[in-house]
C-alpha cells in the first residue's frame, strides 16, 4: 500500500472519532485549503472548528471508507456516514433523528500532508431529512 493511500485510509478511520483531533495535526498541513459541503477552509484550525461542528451534532458519527484510490499525490475516497443527531452546534435544535449520508473525497498530498481537499456530499438532503429549510 503507498504512503497516502495509508494516510487516506487512516483519514477516515481516525480523524471522525472523538479522539481524532491528533490525527488532523499530523497528517493536515497547516496551511490547508479545503472544501468541505457548505463551508471552505484556509488553515488546520478553521478545518477543527467545522469537525467540532460536525461532531457536535452527531457524537456517534460513524464514518466508513467503501473505496479508495490513489495517483502519485492524489487520492479519492468514496464513504458513508451513519449518525444521529444529537447536539446543536449546526445551529438548530437536535431531532434525535438517525440519518445516512454518503460522499466522495479528492485529497492531494505535499510532503506526508494533506495540503488541499474537496468533499463531495448531500448536505442539502440531509438538512431537509432533519427538518431544516434553507
Amino acid at each position: 500500500m503507498s504512503d497516502n493511500l495509508d494516510r487516506t485510509r487512516r483519514w477516515f478511520t481516525e480523524v471522525w472519532k472523538p479522539q481524532g483531533e491528533s490525527t488532523v495535526h499530523e497528517l493536515m498541513a497547516e496551511d490547508i485549503i479545503g472544501y468541505m459541503e457548505g463551508v471552505e477552509v484556509r488553515s488546520r484550525s478553521e478545518f477543527l472548528v467545522e469537525r467540532r461542528r460536525l461532531l457536535g451534532a452527531f457524537p456517534d458519527l460513524e464514518i466508513v471508507l467503501d473505496d479508495c484510490i490513489e495517483n502519485g499525490s492524489k487520492a479519492v475516497a468514496r464513504w458513508h456516514v451513519t449518525a444521529t443527531h444529537t447536539g446543536d452546534t449546526l445551529g438548530f435544535p437536535a431531532t434525535n433523528q438517525k440519518v445516512v449520508f454518503r460522499g466522495m473525497t479528492w485529497l492531494e498530498f505535499r510532503d506526508g500532508r494533506i495540503v488541499l481537499g474537496w468533499d463531495s456530499w448531500n448536505l442539502g438532503g440531509l438538512l431537509q431529512s432533519l427538518g431544516v429549510h434553507q
